[in-house]
Protein backbone atom coordinates (compact mmCIF):
# COMPACT_ATOMS: atom_id res chain seq x y z
CA UNK A 1 0.00 0.00 0.00
CA UNK A 2 2.79 2.41 0.90
CA UNK A 3 4.49 1.63 -2.41
CA UNK A 4 1.33 2.56 -4.31
CA UNK A 5 0.97 5.86 -2.42
CA UNK A 6 4.66 6.61 -2.90
CA UNK A 7 4.42 5.99 -6.64
CA UNK A 8 1.31 8.18 -6.94
CA UNK A 9 2.87 11.07 -5.04
CA UNK A 10 6.02 10.74 -7.11
CA UNK A 11 3.95 11.06 -10.29
CA UNK A 12 2.17 14.13 -8.93
CA UNK A 13 5.52 15.68 -8.06
CA UNK A 14 6.86 15.00 -11.54
CA UNK A 15 3.94 17.00 -12.89
CA UNK A 16 3.93 19.81 -10.32
CA UNK A 17 7.69 20.21 -10.27
CA UNK A 18 8.14 20.04 -14.01
CA UNK A 19 9.16 23.07 -16.00
CA UNK A 20 6.08 25.13 -15.13
CA UNK A 21 6.38 25.34 -11.33
CA UNK A 22 10.17 25.60 -11.28
CA UNK A 23 10.14 28.50 -13.71
CA UNK A 24 7.09 30.06 -12.04
CA UNK A 25 8.89 30.13 -8.70
CA UNK A 26 12.18 31.41 -10.09
CA UNK A 27 10.25 33.80 -12.30
CA UNK A 28 8.45 35.39 -9.34
CA UNK A 29 11.72 35.54 -7.40
CA UNK A 30 13.39 37.38 -10.30
CA UNK A 31 10.32 39.54 -10.96
CA UNK A 32 10.16 40.76 -7.36
CA UNK A 33 13.93 41.20 -7.14
CA UNK A 34 13.89 43.52 -10.16
CA UNK A 35 10.60 45.22 -9.33
CA UNK A 36 11.67 46.01 -5.75
CA UNK A 37 15.17 47.09 -6.81
CA UNK A 38 17.14 44.30 -5.21
CA UNK A 39 15.83 44.30 -1.61
CA UNK A 40 18.65 41.85 -0.80
CA UNK A 41 20.96 44.87 -0.50
CA UNK A 42 19.25 45.78 2.78
CA UNK A 43 20.44 42.54 4.39
CA UNK A 44 22.59 44.17 7.06
CA UNK A 45 19.89 46.71 7.93
CA UNK A 46 17.50 43.81 8.38
CA UNK A 47 19.94 42.02 10.67
CA UNK A 48 20.27 45.12 12.84
CA UNK A 49 16.50 45.59 13.05
CA UNK A 50 16.02 41.90 13.88
CA UNK A 51 17.90 42.38 17.15
CA UNK A 52 15.11 44.54 18.57
CA UNK A 53 13.23 42.86 21.41
CA UNK A 54 10.55 45.49 21.99
CA UNK A 55 6.96 44.29 22.03
CA UNK A 56 3.73 45.91 23.18
CA UNK A 57 0.38 44.43 24.07
CA UNK A 58 -0.38 41.08 22.51
CA UNK A 59 2.43 41.32 19.95
CA UNK A 60 5.86 39.71 19.86
CA UNK A 61 9.20 41.35 19.19
CA UNK A 62 10.86 41.38 15.79
CA UNK A 63 13.61 39.20 17.21
CA UNK A 64 11.06 36.65 18.40
CA UNK A 65 9.24 36.66 15.06
CA UNK A 66 12.49 35.99 13.19
CA UNK A 67 13.50 33.32 15.71
CA UNK A 68 10.19 31.46 15.31
CA UNK A 69 10.49 31.76 11.53
CA UNK A 70 14.01 30.36 11.61
CA UNK A 71 12.90 27.64 14.01
CA UNK A 72 10.45 26.53 11.32
CA UNK A 73 12.85 27.01 8.41
CA UNK A 74 15.95 25.46 9.96
CA UNK A 75 14.99 21.81 10.01
CA UNK A 76 15.61 18.60 8.15
CA UNK A 77 15.50 20.52 4.87
CA UNK A 78 18.87 22.03 5.74
CA UNK A 79 20.40 18.61 6.39
CA UNK A 80 18.45 15.69 4.96
CA UNK A 81 16.75 17.77 2.26
CA UNK A 82 20.08 18.87 0.84
CA UNK A 83 21.32 15.27 0.95
CA UNK A 84 18.24 14.13 -0.98
CA UNK A 85 18.91 16.85 -3.55
CA UNK A 86 22.55 15.84 -3.83
CA UNK A 87 21.66 12.18 -4.27
CA UNK A 88 18.97 12.74 -6.91
CA UNK A 89 20.09 15.89 -8.72
CA UNK A 90 23.84 15.75 -8.38
CA UNK A 91 26.17 18.34 -6.83
CA UNK A 92 24.77 21.07 -9.09
CA UNK A 93 21.55 21.00 -7.08
CA UNK A 94 23.45 22.65 -4.22
CA UNK A 95 24.09 25.74 -6.34
CA UNK A 96 20.45 26.05 -7.42
CA UNK A 97 19.33 25.58 -3.83
CA UNK A 98 21.58 28.47 -2.75
CA UNK A 99 20.39 30.66 -5.63
CA UNK A 100 16.78 29.95 -4.70
CA UNK A 101 17.51 31.19 -1.19
CA UNK A 102 19.26 34.33 -2.39
CA UNK A 103 16.51 35.28 -4.82
CA UNK A 104 13.90 34.12 -2.33
CA UNK A 105 14.84 36.97 -0.01
CA UNK A 106 12.83 39.33 -2.23
CA UNK A 107 9.85 36.98 -2.19
CA UNK A 108 9.95 36.67 1.60
CA UNK A 109 10.15 40.46 1.76
CA UNK A 110 7.04 40.78 -0.41
CA UNK A 111 4.88 38.16 1.33
CA UNK A 112 5.78 39.57 4.76
CA UNK A 113 5.03 43.15 3.71
CA UNK A 114 1.59 42.12 2.48
CA UNK A 115 0.91 40.02 5.58
CA UNK A 116 1.65 42.91 7.95
CA UNK A 117 -0.18 45.41 5.74
CA UNK A 118 -3.39 43.33 5.81
CA UNK A 119 -3.15 41.91 9.33
CA UNK A 120 -6.02 42.38 11.74
CA UNK A 121 -7.12 41.81 15.32
CA UNK A 122 -9.15 38.71 16.07
CA UNK A 123 -11.91 38.45 18.65
CA UNK A 124 -9.39 38.04 21.46
CA UNK A 125 -7.35 41.09 20.49
CA UNK A 126 -4.52 39.10 18.90
CA UNK A 127 -2.75 40.15 15.72
CA UNK A 128 -3.36 37.57 12.99
CA UNK A 129 -2.43 37.51 9.34
CA UNK A 130 -1.01 35.55 6.46
CA UNK A 131 -1.52 35.10 2.73
CA UNK A 132 -5.11 33.98 3.32
CA UNK A 133 -5.99 37.40 4.77
CA UNK A 134 -4.09 39.17 1.98
CA UNK A 135 -5.94 37.19 -0.69
CA UNK A 136 -9.32 37.83 0.94
CA UNK A 137 -8.88 41.53 1.70
CA UNK A 138 -6.47 42.58 -1.03
CA UNK A 139 -7.52 40.41 -3.97
CA UNK A 140 -11.16 40.06 -2.83
CA UNK A 141 -10.97 36.36 -3.62
CA UNK A 142 -12.39 34.42 -0.69
CA UNK A 143 -12.30 30.98 -2.31
CA UNK A 144 -8.58 31.25 -3.15
CA UNK A 145 -7.89 32.44 0.41
CA UNK A 146 -9.68 29.41 1.80
CA UNK A 147 -7.79 27.17 -0.64
CA UNK A 148 -4.46 28.50 0.62
CA UNK A 149 -5.48 28.12 4.27
CA UNK A 150 -6.65 24.55 3.68
CA UNK A 151 -3.39 23.69 1.91
CA UNK A 152 -1.39 25.29 4.73
CA UNK A 153 -3.26 23.41 7.46
CA UNK A 154 -2.64 20.11 5.67
CA UNK A 155 0.85 20.94 4.36
CA UNK A 156 2.05 21.65 7.87
CA UNK A 157 1.81 17.93 8.59
CA UNK A 158 4.17 17.16 5.73
CA UNK A 159 6.61 20.06 5.86
CA UNK A 160 6.84 20.63 9.59
CA UNK A 161 5.83 17.35 11.15
CA UNK A 162 6.07 13.99 9.39
CA UNK A 163 9.28 14.67 7.45
CA UNK A 164 10.93 16.18 10.51
CA UNK A 165 10.09 13.26 12.81
CA UNK A 166 10.96 10.68 10.15
CA UNK A 167 14.43 12.11 9.58
CA UNK A 168 15.24 12.26 13.29
CA UNK A 169 14.00 8.71 13.91
CA UNK A 170 15.96 7.23 11.01
CA UNK A 171 19.24 8.93 11.90
CA UNK A 172 18.93 7.88 15.55
CA UNK A 173 18.21 4.32 14.41
CA UNK A 174 21.32 4.29 12.20
CA UNK A 175 23.50 5.79 14.94
CA UNK A 176 25.74 3.81 17.26
CA UNK A 177 23.01 3.67 19.92
CA UNK A 178 20.46 2.26 17.41
CA UNK A 179 17.39 3.85 18.99
CA UNK A 180 14.23 2.10 17.72
CA UNK A 181 12.08 4.36 15.56
CA UNK A 182 8.99 3.68 17.65
CA UNK A 183 10.79 4.77 20.81
CA UNK A 184 11.97 7.99 19.17
CA UNK A 185 8.41 8.54 17.97
CA UNK A 186 7.01 8.12 21.48
CA UNK A 187 9.51 10.57 22.97
CA UNK A 188 8.94 13.19 20.28
CA UNK A 189 5.16 12.79 20.47
CA UNK A 190 5.14 12.99 24.27
CA UNK A 191 7.30 16.12 24.32
CA UNK A 192 5.25 17.76 21.57
CA UNK A 193 2.03 16.92 23.38
CA UNK A 194 3.25 18.43 26.64
CA UNK A 195 4.23 21.60 24.84
CA UNK A 196 1.13 22.05 22.71
CA UNK A 197 -1.42 20.98 25.30
CA UNK A 198 0.25 22.34 28.42
CA UNK A 199 1.12 25.91 27.47
CA UNK A 200 3.84 27.38 25.31
CA UNK A 201 4.96 30.64 26.87
CA UNK A 202 8.18 29.36 28.47
CA UNK A 203 8.83 26.77 25.75
CA UNK A 204 8.45 29.30 22.92
CA UNK A 205 10.88 31.60 24.71
CA UNK A 206 13.41 28.78 25.14
CA UNK A 207 13.08 27.71 21.50
CA UNK A 208 13.64 31.26 20.32
CA UNK A 209 16.81 31.61 22.38
CA UNK A 210 17.97 28.12 21.41
CA UNK A 211 17.99 28.72 17.63
CA UNK A 212 21.45 30.39 17.62
CA UNK A 213 22.88 27.61 19.81
CA UNK A 214 21.69 24.72 17.67
CA UNK A 215 22.79 26.53 14.51
CA UNK A 216 26.26 27.11 15.91
CA UNK A 217 26.61 23.46 16.93
CA UNK A 218 25.68 22.37 13.41
CA UNK A 219 28.17 24.76 11.83
CA UNK A 220 30.88 23.34 14.12
CA UNK A 221 29.97 19.84 12.92
CA UNK A 222 30.25 20.88 9.26
CA UNK A 223 33.59 22.58 9.87
CA UNK A 224 34.84 19.41 11.57
CA UNK A 225 33.98 17.28 8.50
CA UNK A 226 35.54 19.84 6.16
CA UNK A 227 38.73 20.00 8.21
CA UNK A 228 39.08 16.20 8.20
CA UNK A 229 38.78 16.19 4.39
CA UNK A 230 40.40 19.57 3.75
CA UNK A 231 42.12 18.41 0.54
CA UNK A 232 38.74 17.80 -1.10
CA UNK A 233 37.04 21.13 -0.30
CA UNK A 234 38.18 22.98 -3.43
CA UNK A 235 37.42 20.01 -5.72
CA UNK A 236 33.96 19.87 -4.14
CA UNK A 237 33.32 23.55 -4.89
CA UNK A 238 34.46 23.02 -8.48
CA UNK A 239 32.22 19.97 -8.82
CA UNK A 240 29.18 21.90 -7.54
CA UNK A 241 29.81 24.76 -9.97
CA UNK A 242 30.44 22.54 -12.99
CA UNK A 243 27.44 20.32 -12.26
CA UNK A 244 25.12 23.33 -12.08
CA UNK A 245 25.78 24.32 -15.70
CA UNK A 246 26.86 21.15 -17.49
CA UNK A 247 25.43 17.68 -17.89
CA UNK A 248 27.33 15.23 -15.69
CA UNK A 249 27.99 11.55 -16.25
CA UNK A 250 27.94 9.19 -13.27
CA UNK A 251 31.34 9.22 -11.58
CA UNK A 252 32.95 8.97 -8.16
CA UNK A 253 29.77 7.75 -6.48
CA UNK A 254 27.64 10.59 -7.89
CA UNK A 255 24.75 9.76 -10.22
CA UNK A 256 24.60 11.26 -13.67
CA UNK A 257 22.66 14.53 -13.83
CA UNK A 258 21.42 17.03 -16.38
CA UNK A 259 21.27 20.78 -15.89
CA UNK A 260 17.48 20.71 -15.75
CA UNK A 261 17.40 17.90 -13.21
CA UNK A 262 19.90 19.74 -10.99
CA UNK A 263 17.80 22.90 -11.28
CA UNK A 264 14.52 21.14 -10.52
CA UNK A 265 15.86 19.31 -7.49
CA UNK A 266 17.80 22.31 -6.19
CA UNK A 267 14.84 24.69 -6.44
CA UNK A 268 12.54 22.12 -4.82
CA UNK A 269 14.93 21.57 -1.91
CA UNK A 270 15.54 25.31 -1.56
CA UNK A 271 11.82 26.01 -1.31
CA UNK A 272 11.33 23.21 1.20
CA UNK A 273 14.10 24.62 3.36
CA UNK A 274 13.53 28.39 3.34
CA UNK A 275 9.80 28.37 2.40
CA UNK A 276 10.14 31.63 0.44
CA UNK A 277 7.15 31.69 -1.87
CA UNK A 278 5.02 29.39 0.27
CA UNK A 279 3.75 32.17 2.53
CA UNK A 280 3.80 30.06 5.69
CA UNK A 281 6.60 31.85 7.53
CA UNK A 282 4.97 35.22 6.91
CA UNK A 283 2.15 34.15 9.24
CA UNK A 284 4.27 34.72 12.35
CA UNK A 285 5.32 38.19 11.15
CA UNK A 286 1.72 39.34 11.48
CA UNK A 287 2.12 39.28 15.27
CA UNK A 288 5.34 41.34 15.29
CA UNK A 289 5.54 44.76 16.92
CA UNK A 290 6.78 46.90 14.02
CA UNK A 291 6.40 50.59 13.11
CA UNK A 292 5.45 49.77 9.52
CA UNK A 293 5.04 46.81 7.20
CA UNK A 294 8.31 47.41 5.33
CA UNK A 295 10.59 47.25 8.37
CA UNK A 296 9.21 43.85 9.34
CA UNK A 297 9.55 42.73 5.71
CA UNK A 298 13.24 43.66 5.72
CA UNK A 299 13.72 41.72 8.98
CA UNK A 300 11.92 38.65 7.63
CA UNK A 301 13.90 38.71 4.38
CA UNK A 302 17.05 37.79 6.31
CA UNK A 303 15.64 34.33 7.12
CA UNK A 304 16.21 32.80 3.63
CA UNK A 305 19.76 34.13 3.75
CA UNK A 306 20.58 32.36 7.02
CA UNK A 307 18.66 29.27 6.03
CA UNK A 308 19.61 28.57 2.42
CA UNK A 309 22.53 30.81 1.50
CA UNK A 310 24.45 29.95 4.66
CA UNK A 311 23.27 26.62 6.12
CA UNK A 312 22.10 24.76 2.99
CA UNK A 313 25.22 25.78 1.09
CA UNK A 314 27.41 24.72 3.99
CA UNK A 315 25.62 21.36 4.12
CA UNK A 316 26.00 20.86 0.37
CA UNK A 317 29.71 21.63 0.39
CA UNK A 318 30.22 19.39 3.42
CA UNK A 319 28.40 16.42 1.89
CA UNK A 320 30.07 16.82 -1.51
CA UNK A 321 33.49 17.04 0.15
CA UNK A 322 32.83 13.93 2.23
CA UNK A 323 31.52 12.06 -0.84
CA UNK A 324 34.63 12.86 -2.86
CA UNK A 325 36.86 11.78 0.01
CA UNK A 326 34.79 8.70 0.94
CA UNK A 327 32.76 7.45 -2.09
CA UNK A 328 30.81 5.03 0.11
CA UNK A 329 28.94 8.05 1.50
CA UNK A 330 26.76 8.22 -1.62
CA UNK A 331 26.18 4.48 -1.78
CA UNK A 332 23.41 4.81 0.80
CA UNK A 333 19.92 4.49 -0.61
CA UNK A 334 18.37 7.34 1.38
CA UNK A 335 19.35 10.96 1.89
CA UNK A 336 19.24 10.84 5.69
CA UNK A 337 21.66 7.88 5.72
CA UNK A 338 24.00 9.82 3.41
CA UNK A 339 24.16 12.57 6.02
CA UNK A 340 24.94 10.08 8.78
CA UNK A 341 27.74 8.50 6.73
CA UNK A 342 29.19 11.89 5.83
CA UNK A 343 29.38 13.16 9.41
CA UNK A 344 30.46 9.72 10.62
CA UNK A 345 33.51 10.01 8.38
CA UNK A 346 34.77 12.61 10.87
CA UNK A 347 34.57 10.10 13.74
CA UNK A 348 32.27 9.76 16.72
CA UNK A 349 32.29 13.48 17.45
CA UNK A 350 30.92 14.23 14.00
CA UNK A 351 28.07 11.76 14.50
CA UNK A 352 27.24 13.21 17.93
CA UNK A 353 27.12 16.77 16.60
CA UNK A 354 24.87 15.63 13.75
CA UNK A 355 22.45 13.85 16.10
CA UNK A 356 22.24 16.86 18.43
CA UNK A 357 21.69 19.24 15.52
CA UNK A 358 19.09 17.11 13.79
CA UNK A 359 17.06 16.44 16.93
CA UNK A 360 17.02 20.11 17.97
CA UNK A 361 16.22 21.20 14.40
CA UNK A 362 13.34 18.75 14.34
CA UNK A 363 11.87 19.83 17.69
CA UNK A 364 12.00 23.53 16.83
CA UNK A 365 10.44 22.96 13.40
CA UNK A 366 7.62 20.82 14.78
CA UNK A 367 6.71 23.47 17.35
CA UNK A 368 6.89 26.42 14.95
CA UNK A 369 4.94 24.70 12.20
CA UNK A 370 2.18 23.76 14.60
CA UNK A 371 1.57 27.51 14.99
CA UNK A 372 1.37 28.03 11.22
CA UNK A 373 -1.10 25.18 10.86
CA UNK A 374 -3.24 26.37 13.75
CA UNK A 375 -3.49 29.89 12.35
CA UNK A 376 -4.57 28.49 8.97
CA UNK A 377 -7.21 26.35 10.69
CA UNK A 378 -8.36 29.33 12.75
CA UNK A 379 -8.97 31.26 9.52
CA UNK A 380 -11.08 28.43 8.15
CA UNK A 381 -13.10 27.41 11.19
CA UNK A 382 -12.29 29.62 14.17
CA UNK A 383 -10.71 28.26 17.33
CA UNK A 384 -13.16 25.49 18.12
CA UNK A 385 -11.11 22.80 16.36
CA UNK A 386 -7.67 23.81 17.62
CA UNK A 387 -7.58 21.09 20.31
CA UNK A 388 -8.47 18.42 17.74
CA UNK A 389 -5.77 19.76 15.43
CA UNK A 390 -3.19 19.54 18.20
CA UNK A 391 -4.13 15.95 18.99
CA UNK A 392 -3.80 15.03 15.32
CA UNK A 393 -0.46 16.87 15.25
CA UNK A 394 0.92 14.81 18.13
CA UNK A 395 -0.27 11.57 16.51
CA UNK A 396 1.39 12.54 13.21
CA UNK A 397 4.72 12.98 15.00
CA UNK A 398 4.63 9.33 16.05
CA UNK A 399 3.40 8.08 12.67
CA UNK A 400 6.12 10.05 10.88
CA UNK A 401 8.76 8.45 13.06
CA UNK A 402 7.79 4.87 12.27
CA UNK A 403 7.07 5.17 8.54
CA UNK A 404 9.76 3.00 6.89
CA UNK A 405 9.86 4.75 3.52
CA UNK A 406 11.65 8.08 3.72
CA UNK A 407 10.81 8.86 0.08
CA UNK A 408 7.08 8.72 0.86
CA UNK A 409 7.14 11.56 3.37
CA UNK A 410 9.41 13.67 1.17
CA UNK A 411 7.10 13.23 -1.82
CA UNK A 412 4.14 14.21 0.35
CA UNK A 413 6.00 17.31 1.56
CA UNK A 414 6.92 18.35 -1.98
CA UNK A 415 3.27 18.07 -3.07
CA UNK A 416 2.18 20.14 -0.08
CA UNK A 417 4.77 22.80 -0.89
CA UNK A 418 3.53 23.12 -4.43
CA UNK A 419 -0.14 23.49 -3.47
CA UNK A 420 0.78 26.21 -0.95
CA UNK A 421 3.10 28.07 -3.31
CA UNK A 422 0.71 28.43 -6.25
CA UNK A 423 -1.97 30.68 -4.62
CA UNK A 424 0.70 32.64 -2.74
CA UNK A 425 2.68 33.38 -5.92
CA UNK A 426 -0.52 34.50 -7.66
CA UNK A 427 -1.27 36.79 -4.72
CA UNK A 428 2.11 38.52 -4.74
CA UNK A 429 1.98 39.25 -8.46
CA UNK A 430 -1.60 40.53 -8.18
CA UNK A 431 -0.69 42.79 -5.25
CA UNK A 432 2.25 44.44 -7.04
CA UNK A 433 0.78 47.98 -6.68
CA UNK A 434 0.66 47.66 -2.88
CA UNK A 435 4.24 46.38 -2.77
CA UNK A 436 5.45 49.35 -4.81
CA UNK A 437 3.54 51.96 -2.80
CA UNK A 438 4.73 50.65 0.59
CA UNK A 439 8.33 50.10 -0.54
CA UNK A 440 8.56 53.55 -2.12
CA UNK A 441 7.11 55.19 0.99
CA UNK A 442 9.37 53.59 3.61
CA UNK A 443 12.36 51.84 2.03
CA UNK A 444 13.39 53.86 -1.00
CA UNK A 445 12.75 57.15 0.80
CA UNK A 446 14.90 56.12 3.77
CA UNK A 447 12.01 56.21 6.28
CA UNK A 448 12.27 52.66 7.55
CA UNK A 449 11.65 53.72 11.17
CA UNK A 450 8.64 55.93 10.46
CA UNK A 451 5.45 54.91 12.26
CA UNK A 452 2.50 53.98 10.04
CA UNK A 453 -0.56 55.23 11.91
CA UNK A 454 -2.90 53.33 9.58
CA UNK A 455 -1.35 49.97 10.46
CA UNK A 456 -3.33 47.72 12.80
CA UNK A 457 -1.48 47.86 16.09
CA UNK A 458 -1.42 45.32 18.95
CA UNK A 459 -4.25 45.55 21.43
CA UNK A 460 -3.09 46.74 24.86
CA UNK A 461 -3.12 44.22 27.66
CA UNK A 462 -5.23 45.14 30.69
CA UNK A 463 -3.47 44.79 34.03
CA UNK A 464 -5.64 42.25 35.81
CA UNK A 465 -5.29 39.88 38.69
CA UNK A 466 -5.77 36.20 37.77
CA UNK A 467 -7.94 33.98 39.92
CA UNK A 468 -6.27 31.20 41.86
CA UNK A 469 -7.36 28.52 39.37
CA UNK A 470 -6.58 30.45 36.18
CA UNK A 471 -5.07 28.29 33.42
CA UNK A 472 -1.60 28.99 32.11
CA UNK A 473 -1.30 31.65 29.44
CA UNK A 474 -0.39 30.19 26.06
CA UNK A 475 2.00 32.61 24.43
CA UNK A 476 1.89 30.58 21.23
CA UNK A 477 -1.67 31.74 20.74
CA UNK A 478 -0.81 35.17 22.16
CA UNK A 479 -4.07 35.07 24.08
CA UNK A 480 -4.48 35.95 27.75
CA UNK A 481 -6.09 33.39 30.00
CA UNK A 482 -9.41 34.35 31.64
CA UNK A 483 -8.80 36.96 34.35
CA UNK A 484 -10.78 39.10 36.76
CA UNK A 485 -10.46 42.84 36.65
CA UNK A 486 -9.28 44.70 39.69
CA UNK A 487 -11.97 46.58 41.57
Amino acid sequence: MLDIIDTFLSSVNDFLWGYVLVFALLGVHLYLTILLRLPQRYLFRGIICSLRRKAAGNSISQFASLAVSLAANIGTGNIVGVAVGLATGGPGAVFWCMLTGLLGMSTRYAETLLTVRFRRLDGSGNLVGGPMYVIEQGMKCKWLAMAFAACAAVAAFGVGNITQANAAARVLYESAVSVPTWFTGLLLAAFTGLVLLGGLRAIARVCSSFVPIMTLVYIIGCVLVLSVHADYVLPALERIWDSAFTNQAAAGGFIGSTIMLAMQVGVRRGLFSNEAGMGSSAIVSAAADTPNSVQQAVVASTAPFWDSVVLCTLTGVTLTTAALAEPYVLHAAEGDIIVFYAFGSAGGLGSMLLIFSLVTFVISSILAWSYFGERALQYLAGRRYITHYRLAWVAAVFVGSIIPQSSLVWHFADCANAFMAIPNLICMVAMTPVLLVETRRYLWSGKLDEIDSSLVQPAPLVEEEPPANAPEVDEWDLEPAPRKKKI
